[in-house]
């Protein structure tokens, strides 16, 4: 056993290997997360649509109106359920993009401008065609409904990543990597907007405060500070200023993601000689357990190694490992619980059917974001890029229609946009009608792409046995 891990430890013997593993394993958590976390998105929207169309529909409003605070004394804070949600849950949301951003960014999809060109030319035609089908439709219908605009060039990652893993078999590395770096670049996008157009106004003060508690956590880390307990109490505080500050708190929690170290506290060379080291000394405890001093080298030597591949680990890696699940399976799923709640009794219905708002939304969910990714990439190729390899025109246009379902983040942007409950209303029955006919299509269109003939979890899998052959 020893000298097994002896081998996989050695820096000369699989660094490949290792590498590729040290990258697909995030992925592959982030996308089985995801299509786990997109069927939990579900069904609490269906509950949210249901809940608000039954006899019961006002202990819904009353659950999103329940009072929650905090009172430190020299700080307090008090807010609705749907604040906390909105405000304080998505921010995690938003800091997970952050991790996310900054790990394909690093070793990941956009680590390679040259390589990812289409997709990410294909992600901002998703994004500028949506928009302008959607100030077409509200044009003339005044200032308050366009502001809107932003409301269709959302994707919804976790129905995106959660559709394509249904057909993993039919989806190649290539078109996999083009969809991955498609949500990411839209992310960004959506970060971008939220805070230079969907802030109020902006208190420099705060803002000023903001940015000297972002700094002060990269010189406190500097310094080898490293306690995640320090780092999250400056984060609430640094939550506080920016949310007096008028931008939106969700743009603190992006910052800080993508301000995350990458680079762990222990370097993979060092980690590699000094695990060598403590093995040995495993090994020399090991073959006397019985005795008070092999017992103490052995658990010694464990408790070492146990730090010290903590300490190997990226901190992106870390934290995404440890945040993904909670955001995926409660952060998600209680926004969308929250927000997707509408009426949609007969004149609402017919309010809807009449509104450009609503009309703007569906049609640049459903044509714009496909047709506009489509072209946009058709455009990037015709001009020297590359599509990935294996990647078919088809399966482009299988990521353009699952890029229409803009679901958990459309309807936080509609929420930011619109405090005309009216134009609100409009906007989210515009989302789930869009979701009603962009799920099935995006759901087809992957089913009709051939099987590539790999396994569905691309996992990279190393056999003791195969360790160990010479």
């Amino acid at each position: 056993m020893v000298g097994w891990v002896f081998r996989r430890l050695d820096p000369r013997e699989g660094l490949a290997r290792r590498r590729l593993t040290s990258f697909v394993r995030p992925v592959q958590e982030f996308v089985q997360t995801e299509s786990a976390g997109a069927v939990l998105l579900m069904v609490a929207a269906v509950v949210a649509l249901v809940w608000a169309n039954s006899s019961w529909h006002d202990s819904y409003e009353e659950l999103l109106e329940v009072q929650l605070g905090i009172d430190l004394a020299f700080w307090a804070v008090q807010g609705s359920l749907h604040f906390w949600v909105n405000e304080v849950g998505m921010v995690l949301f938003f800091f997970l993009i952050g991790l996310e951003v900054k790990r394909e960014i690093t070793i990941g999809e956009l680590s390679d401008p040259r390589v990812m060109a289409a997709p990410i030319v294909g992600a901002v035609g998703g994004m500028l065609l949506p928009l302008g089908i959607f100030l077409l439709f509200t044009q003339g219908s005044g200032a308050e409904a366009r502001e809107g605009w932003a409301i269709p060039m959302a994707t919804d990652v976790a129905f995106a990543l959660g559709i394509a893993t249904l057909f993993a078999t039919r989806v190649p590395v290539g078109l996999r990597a083009m969809l991955l770096t498609f949500v990411i670049v839209d992310d960004i996008g959506t970060v971008v907007v939220v805070a230079l157009f969907y802030s109020g106004n902006v208190q420099i003060d705060q803002l000023v405060l903001t940015a000297s508690l972002i700094i002060l956590m990269l010189v406190v880390y500097r310094f080898g500070l490293r306690s995640m307990f320090v780092f999250a109490g400056i984060g609430i505080v640094a939550w506080a200023a920016i949310h007096d500050s008028g931008v939106h708190p969700t743009t603190l929690g992006a910052v800080l993601g993508f301000l995350t170290p990458w680079r762990p506290p222990v370097p993979l060379d060092g980690f590699v000689r000094t695990a060598r080291q403590l093995l040995e000394r495993f090994r020399a405890g090991d073959e006397e357990p019985e005795t008070p001093l092999g017992h103490d080298q052995v658990v010694d030597s464990l408790l070492s190694l146990s730090d010290l591949s903590s300490n190997a680990v990226p901190h992106v890696d870390r934290l995404e490992h440890h945040l993904h699940p909670w955001v995926a399976y409660l952060v998600v799923p209680a926004f969308a619980l929250a927000n997707a709640g509408v009426r949609l009794d007969p004149s609402t219905l017919t309010d809807a059917i009449t509104s450009t708002v609503t009309w703007g939304v569906i049609v640049g969910l459903v044509v714009g974001k496909p047709v506009g990714l489509v072209a946009a990439t058709w455009v990037a190729v015709i001009l020297g890029a590359q599509r990935p390899a294996g990647v078919t025109w088809r399966g482009v246009w299988a990521i353009g229609l699952v890029a229409g379902i803009g679901f958990t983040v459309a309807l936080f942007v509609g929420d930011l946009a619109y405090s005309d409950p009216h134009l609100l209303r409009d906007s989210k029955i515009g989302i789930i009608a869009a979701f009603a006919i962009t799920g099935p299509l995006a759901f087809l269109g992957f089913r009709l792409l051939p099987r590539t003939g790999q396994d569905d979890a691309q996992t990279v899998v190393v056999e003791p046995e195969a360790a160990s052959a010479p």
